[in-house]
């Protein structure tokens, strides 16, 4: 018998060997997966190292229902297992109405399936604070979820996070149904002088005039900022300097401005999150990553009222002081329904983005899909991009667009206005002056777009190196590319609904290679400009640029060869 028992043991403790052991084989497997095909050098992301301890909040008052405050009872929990080390604070099923949270390190915030965390529409229980928000070093009342200086944070299970955003908000009437209208109305609040705008309150809606579009820059004290306290909204989730973050699993959903905003963190994994936010939720971006080092992005959803995925580092003199770049960044296999961009860099990149891989990913119905925004007096550098294995449909402006004309406003409302404006005007070229190099997009299905693709650059400093190559695209217009300086267009198949097919002003160094389209129009190509030099259009047996290219006046001879 005690024979029979000790090889049974033996018989299970090769079992659960083996069964180890494969579980770590695969988790190597996955890791490598995760670093296979990158084309930069970048590190490990690096996951929170929690400790094995948990305490429930319902052990420290907290009440269910949605009626009663329950941030003591949250604050306590963190506190308590915050003492023995840090562990895991367990949000059970539930509606759970509650103040800022305040973070803390080496803590895992578990909200259960069937668990809702709604934040409190009270906003005194938000105090304001120096901040950092729209890239600008200002005051802004505190996160609902709020940490600095933190290591080891940890944000799982799935339940949701809820910020009560249409109690900070400003709504458009033309944005809304009758009925949407009529209920925002009803709720309080106030209407500007044409009717056409809410504001949540009266100090909302005169501190909103004479901002730098979210931030007033006239204002200096903290007494000054307290006047407009119900203006100064703030993200929803806030944690800044701090190393190895995780999102696995919840919901974030109704923010009062950006969604979840991680500034300045190293070591930062999102993944198997879903991010939602009302349409026409105003600056209801999804993820703002800035001035982050080693991230992954990654099997997540987004449905919001602005950018979805942003890559930042800072706005202007703020954000180049800072000097904190956004490096070492991987996107991959992510859904975006609505949103202004799918992946949007800038416009606020006066630190620098470089090193981003985005892959595998699907925009639908979004009103851009891969956004590049900046403008004069930013600054910064935006290099080494690699984006591939792009999938969109239905996209109402700009299928990819490069625009260093950014004013603030969506492509959608510069379009209604009578789209991008031509500017040969350069100026000298600064600190000030951003710059867009070095980006490889390959691998691109556009079905259903306005545009497919807008690349322009400026005068002083013209958008440099970007191939895009194994394009399909179905679009009412084809390619404007305005100041760029070595465009190469390689393998593109193109059915646009205009006549001209490539509008190119400024170009140099420029080559389109097997490209296909369905225009027979002596205006198909388009190429105009005194800058304009050494661009090449290589005819196919299907396609003979001399009969489909009108060349302008002011193009030297010998600039365009075919």
């Amino acid at each position: 018998m005690k024979t029979n028992s000790t090889n049974l043991l033996c018989i299970l403790a090769a079992f659960l060997a083996t069964c180890f052991s494969g579980s770590i084989q695969a988790q190597k497997s996955k890791t490598a997966e995760t670093y296979t095909g990158i084309e930069f050098k970048m590190a490990k992301v690096q996951e929170p190292q929690i400790p094995n301890n948990s305490v429930n909040i319902k052990d420290f008052g907290a009440v269910n229902g949605g009626y009663t405050l329950n941030t003591k009872a949250f604050a306590d929990a963190i506190d308590a297992v915050s003492k023995i080390g840090g562990g895991k604070v367990v949000i059970p099923p539930g509606i759970w109405l509650t103040g800022p949270i305040i973070l803390k390190s080496n803590i895992e915030l578990h909200a259960e399936t069937g668990a809702l965390i709604k934040f409190s529409t009270d906003k005194s229980l938000y105090p304001i604070i120096e901040t950092s928000f729209e890239g600008l070093n200002t005051w802004r009342c505190i996160s609902p979820i709020y940490g600095k200086n933190l290591e080891n944070i940890a944000f799982t299970g799935n339940g949701v996070w809820d910020g009560s955003g249409e109690v900070w908000r400003q709504v458009k009437k033309s944005k809304l149904t009758d009925s949407q209208w009529k209920k925002v109305i009803a709720s309080g609040g106030v209407l500007n002088e044409k009717k056409e705008s809410w504001y949540p309150s009266e100090t909302f809606m005169k501190a909103s005039i004479g901002a730098d579009q979210n931030v007033r820059l006239d204002l200096k004290t903290k007494e000054e900022f307290e006047a407009i306290h119900d203006f100064l909204r703030p993200v929803m989730v806030s944690i800044q300097n701090s190393k190895r973050v995780l999102f696995d699993g919840p919901v974030f959903q109704n923010s009062p401005a950006w969604n979840i905003h991680p500034l300045m963190v190293e070591d930062l994994i999102v993944r198997n999150i879903t991010v939602r936010n009302p349409w026409y939720s105003q600056n209801g971006d999804g993820l703002d990553v800035e001035s982050c080092k080693n991230v992954l992005i990654e099997n997540s959803s987004f449905d919001v009222g602005d950018d979805a995925i942003c890559i930042k580092s800072g706005k202007d003199k703020d954000g180049r002081d800072r000097g904190v770049p956004c490096e070492n960044i991987i996107v991959r296999n992510n859904i975006v329904y609505h949103g202004h961009g799918g992946v949007t860099v800038g416009s606020e990149m006066s630190g620098g983005v470089k090193n981003l891989h985005v892959s595998n990913c699907t925009f639908m119905g979004t009103d851009v899909g891969l956004r590049f925004k900046s403008t004069r007096g930013r600054g910064g550098i935006v290099e080494n991009i690699y984006i591939s294995d792009i999938f969109m449909t239905d996209i109402p402006s700009q299928a990819i667009s490069f625009d260093l004309y950014y004013g603030g406003k969506s492509i959608a409302e510069t379009l209604a206005e009578g789209g991008n404006k031509i500017n040969t005007k350069a100026v000298p070229v600064n600190e000030e002056t951003p710059q867009f190099k070095n980006i490889s997009i390959k691998n691109i299905t556009i079905t259903g777009a306005y545009q497919a693709v807008f690349l322009q650059g400026l005068p002083e400093m013209n958008l440099e190196n970007i191939e895009i190559s194994n394009l399909t695209a179905k679009a009412e217009k084809g390619f404007s590319i305005i100041d760029a300086n070595g465009i190469k267009i390689t393998n593109a198949k193109l059915d646009i609904k205009s006549p001209t097919i490539f509008e190119i002003y400024n170009g140099k160094n420029m080559s389109l290679k097997n490209v296909e389209f369905n225009s027979t129009s002596a205006k198909a190509v388009t190429i105009d400009g005194a800058a304009s030099e050494k661009i090449e259009l290589v005819s196919s047996k299907d396609l003979n640029y001399s009969k489909t290219t009108t060349i302008g006046e002011t193009v030297a001879k010998g600039a365009v060869k075919m």
